[in-house]
């Protein structure tokens, strides 16, 4: 394939999924925010206050509904006493019981901070790319319940307080972060909270001595953010079910009873209202983001001024409970439970200010200690703070919309929202406080309905012009392999004057459609890429007229075309197989065990000529069934596996120093290779074996000494960051001698990523990399001898030529270039990569969850929190299975005799046929588990394909200069690619007369 051709279709590649993943965040996730509303709140006559005078509101993140609310022995017990369950939050207890009203709060996805105290205290459920374009910052300017108090003081995290001090009026929010410094994975994160609260008591102890803060402190409206990071931090490192963890509820609750305490004895008023809540949940192995129940149920609890009391139900299980809350031993209780959002709409009413004008929660009633009078007029504001943002919004919809469809419900001569209004505040001027507090609760839902038609108002036009591209990506794919590698490029496209103009009309369309409804950028380049594949595709219909024939030219009986239908339902079968395997992993189980048995396929005779590498194939493969078997490997660490994993990539290296030249004798005693001077390469194998070693030995002293809580030595730090970035570097040191072997360079690849793999796993990925590593070799080599086998067994079975026609097509096919063409059965090889890709991914977890991933074995090298270093970590582990299939399958290349990049195309032709799948079960509605599934789904198939466009070009740097046993390889290799060309096309041009003589 030449150069040109294939670089621009792997750009083409890259480009094209790159924007049309984003197209998600353009149907599902369009920012709910707009500005230009009018403002509401509560008006009362001028002697009569809010409920409350100010607002203390405590953010613990990441604690876990169920984890605040059960009991448990003492995380460090001193006596038998302590062994016996109790409650860990017995302050907060307190108020559940006695003095206040507590429920459930249900988050939404991505379980995150910033969205998460983004609904706290705005009220607006941001869309989820604003986590990828701002995290301390706001990507979009929101108004938030800050905004609206008198003045906010606010402690906790640098990267939660600036987004909303930056994001109010200036000077209305006062943010105290401590340094980034503190937030160290090695040490006890019990410091974070304990800094919170110490400087809390140190702004009121220096209020008695300062009049203008006194002052402020003493204005109405004010509201107090404590936000305490101790319990994410802790259950990142050491999982929520952890005594570190259940000791940090301890100590928060202890820290909220000093602070309630502090403030009430500060004002002796009883006028602050309190809310505790969190901003999502934790997952059993320490991690959170997607829409796990674990990391979507948060703890909410409010008391003080303006808040109900406990509903008590005694002898009896009250209303609000299920089998969730049935071990909180809080039965009695009532519980009431709401959607995150909400809690910004009681803060506001609490505290006597306007909402939030983006918000779309509904005020929770239940917890107003307020009279039928007052909760109608409250929830006469909730309502028209929500219909104020349709208004706002149905505006601009018209604006840009030739034919605008309006909601029905709110559309009606006698039903729009101000008619609606009108009747609710004649029932409430009537005294009729119940009546219109349902019909408020029904025009509160009406509203939001509204919002989500205007949000989903371009859903169907999106989705199906993204459909279209998809389809004609995978045509477009398919075409250029069939002309590039089936054909060779023998045909050249054939354009018409009426196809371009129909073409080009359509995109014009389009385009003056976009202009007119104001539509992003994007939406052009939605439109541009199916044009450009579906006219690309209609000019090159006569390539795949022909490659059908040298495809499929040999099915030519009813038998033939009903096993090429059967294989074909098989294909796709398996494919669609891997969309089940994003929810059950043991789906690849199946198919591994199902795949050892491949080599039987061929024949005892090729079992017992190929007796050793069929059994290695086996063995590899149920070895790779395993895994999926196994819970995921982030759930906690195993120093005992992280070192039998690196011991036994240790024997690897060892064992093939011994047996080197029966190694790249390809495996045979009888056909040693020739003796070399390869000294220093033999050094170099023993200097990477070396670092595995170092890797081996910093793990355990690093793990250990963060197990024990004494943070990670600087030694073992420096020591870990030198290995890492060594055996990265080793590879360039072999090109002093370089040995051009293909099984020396796999061996080199495997050693190079050892030491990383080493120093990022947590339990028993190490022994995966190994089983991959097998696997991936016996492919390569099982290949090799099945297309020599199939050949040889071809060439003995076929008759003399009979048929002249298909002799002289066969001739033609090796003329144009030193590689042979495509056949079917090289869709076999795609469809193993593709699988192997895929287990790449899911035998060590469930990646397709967001929050499948452990900071554990990253703290071994950046102890600090950092998101986005932390996370290139991860990145980096993850790749190294990638790493190595990209370069596996670039050597199989070679010894098949297809060009470089022939496979590769292949696999990113049918591995959209799963996006597209995806794309149209993605879910907004349900549990969040479901839309966060959904979600990460897409996404990861979508990056797949890229992930193999970028391989291609990681392969070819990985494979340069390998040598293979094939004379078009080594010619290709050597340079001599040309004088093979031309002894292949005389032997063909030899044989065309006699086959025109037959």
């Amino acid at each position: 394939m030449a150069g040109g051709p294939r670089l621009r279709f792997l750009a083409i590649a890259l480009l094209f999924h790159f924007v049309y993943i984003y197209s998600i965040f353009d149907i599902y996730f369009v920012s709910p925010v707009v500005s230009g509303m009018r403002l509401f709140h509560v008006e009362r006559p001028a002697q009569t206050k809010a409920p409350a005078d100010r607002l203390v509101l405590f953010i613990g993140d990441g604690l876990r509904a169920d984890k605040a609310f059960q009991s448990h022995p003492e995380p460090y017990p001193q006596s038998d006493e302590d062994t016996t369950p109790r409650p860990l939050a017995p302050f907060l207890r307190s108020k559940v019981l006695e003095q206040g009203t507590f429920g459930v709060s249900h988050t939404h996805v991505p379980t995150e901070s910033r969205p998460g105290h983004v609904a706290l205290i705005a009220g607006l459920y941001e869309d989820v790319s604003a986590v990828t374009t701002g995290w301390k910052m706001n990507p979009v300017n929101f108004d938030s319940l800050f905004n609206r108090s008198r003045h906010t003081w606010s402690w906790g995290s640098p990267d939660i307080l600036p987004m909303f001090e930056q994001g109010a009026v200036p000077g209305r929010v006062d943010a105290f972060a401590y340094g980034h410094e503190l937030e160290d994975f090695s040490q006890d994160a019990l410091v974070l909270d304990y800094w919170v609260f110490d400087h809390v008591k140190e702004l009121f102890a220096e209020a008695r001595t300062n009049k203008t803060l006194h002052d402020a402190l003493k204005e109405d409206k004010v509201v107090f953010f404590l936000h305490l990071l101790g319990l994410d931090t802790t259950g990142h490192s050491y999982r929520p079910y952890s005594k570190e963890y259940l000791n940090n509820i301890k100590v928060v609750d202890q820290g909220v009873r000093e602070i309630t305490e502090v403030i009430e004895s500060f004002y002796g008023d009883d006028r602050t209202a309190f809310v505790f809540t969190a901003d999502h949940g934790m997952s059993d192995w320490g991690s959170h983001g997607d829409g796990h129940p674990d990391n979507t149920r948060t703890p909410l609890i409010t008391w003080g001024s303006g808040v109900a009391k406990p509903q008590l139900y005694p002898g009896e299980v009250a209303p609000g409970h299920d089998d969730y809350s049935l071990d909180w031993n809080l039965n009695h209780v009532r519980r009431h439970d709401v959607q995150q959002a909400d809690v910004a709409a009681l803060m506001a009413y609490l505290v006597g200010v306007e909402f939030p004008v983006n918000s779309v929660g509904e005020l929770p009633l239940p917890f107003l200690a307020a009279d039928p009078a007052e909760k109608a007029e409250a929830s006469l504001v909730n309502a028209q703070t929500i219909l104020e943002q349709y208004r706002v919004k149905e505006e601009k919809k018209k604006a840009t919309e030739l034919r605008y469809r309006p909601y029905r419900a709110l559309s009606d001569n006698d039903q729009t929202p101000d008619h609606r209004v009108a009747a609710i505040r004649q029932l409430i001027n009537a005294g009729n406080y119940e009546e219109a507090i349902e019909e408020l609760a029904a025009l509160i839902k009406i509203g939001l309905g509204g919002l989500r038609y205007l949000q989903t108002y371009d859903w169907l036009f999106l989705r199906a012009l993204i459909t279209i591209g998809y389809l004609g990506w995978i045509t477009y794919a398919l075409t250029t392999v069939v002309d590039l590698h089936v054909l060779h490029g023998r045909l050249q496209p054939s354009r018409t004057l009426g196809g371009s103009l129909a073409f080009s009309s359509i995109f014009a369309a389009l385009c003056a459609s976009f202009i007119i409804s104001k539509s992003p950028v994007t939406y052009y380049a939605y439109a541009i890429f199916p044009v450009v594949f579906w006219e690309e595709v209609y000019a090159r219909r006569a390539s795949l007229a022909e490659g059908r024939k040298q495809l499929f030219g040999h099915v030519a009986s009813g038998g033939s075309l009903a096993s090429l239908l059967f294989n074909s339902a098989v294909y796709v079968g398996i494919i669609e197989s891997l969309a089940l395997g994003y929810i059950h992993r043991e789906v690849l189980t199946a198919l591994f065990i199902m795949g050892a048995f491949w080599p039987a396929v061929h024949g005892l005779s090729f079992l017992q000529e190929h007796a050793s590498l069929s059994a290695t194939w086996f063995v590899s493969c149920i070895a790779m069934s395993a895994f999926t078997l196994l819970p995921p490997a982030m759930k906690s660490e195993d120093i005992t596996l992280i070192v039998l994993g690196g011991a036994l990539m240790v024997v690897v290296g060892v064992l093939y120093l011994i047996f080197e030249d029966f190694v790249l004798a390809d495996f045979s005693w009888s056909a040693k290779s020739s003796p070399r001077n390869n000294h220093l390469s033999r050094a170099l194998v023993g200097a990477q074996i070396g670092l595995i070693i170092l890797a081996m030995v910093v793990t355990r002293s690093s793990a250990l000494s963060l197990q024990a809580k004494q943070g990670l030595p600087w030694g073992n730090q420096v020591t870990g960051w030198v290995v890492l970035v060594l055996s990265l570097l080793m590879p360039l040191a072999y090109r002093l001698q370089p040995n051009n072997h293909y099984m020396h360079r796999m061996l080199v690849i495997f050693l190079t990523c050892a030491p990383t793999f080493v120093i990022l796993t947590i339990s028993y990925e190490g022994l995966f990399y190994l089983a991959f590593s097998s696997i991936l070799v016996s492919w390569v080599r099982l290949e090799h001898v099945v297309q020599a086998f199939s050949s040889a067994t071809t060439a003995e079975e076929a008759p003399a030529v009979s048929n002249g026609s298909t002799s002289k097509s066969e001739a033609e096919t090796r003329l144009p270039a030193p590689f042979r063409p495509l056949t079917l059965q090289d869709a076999r090889v795609a469809l193993f990569f593709f699988v192997l890709l895929q287990s790449a991914f899911f035998s060590t977890g469930n990646v397709a969850s967001v929050s499948s991933f452990s900071l554990e074995s990253v703290s071994r090298l950046i102890p600090i929190f950092d998101p986005f270093s932390q996370g290139a970590m991860l990145i980096l582990k993850l790749m190294i299975p990638f790493a190595l299939i990209s370069a596996n399958l670039g050597i199989l290349n070679r010894r098949l005799g297809v060009a470089p990049s022939a496979l590769f195309m292949i696999v990113m032709a049918i591995s959209d046929i799963l996006t597209l799948y995806f794309f149209w079960v993605v879910k907004d509605e349900g549990s969040w588990l479901e839309i966060g599934s959904t979600i990460s789904h897409f996404v990861i198939a979508s990056l797949l394909c890229i992930f193999v466009a970028a391989l291609e070009g990681v392969s070819a740097m990985f494979i340069a200069g390998v040598q293979v046993d094939e004379s078009v390889a080594e010619a290709i290799g050597n340079g001599t690619a040309a004088e093979l060309l031309l002894e292949k096309a005389n032997e063909a041009l030899e044989k065309i007369p006699a086959i025109a003589q037959d």
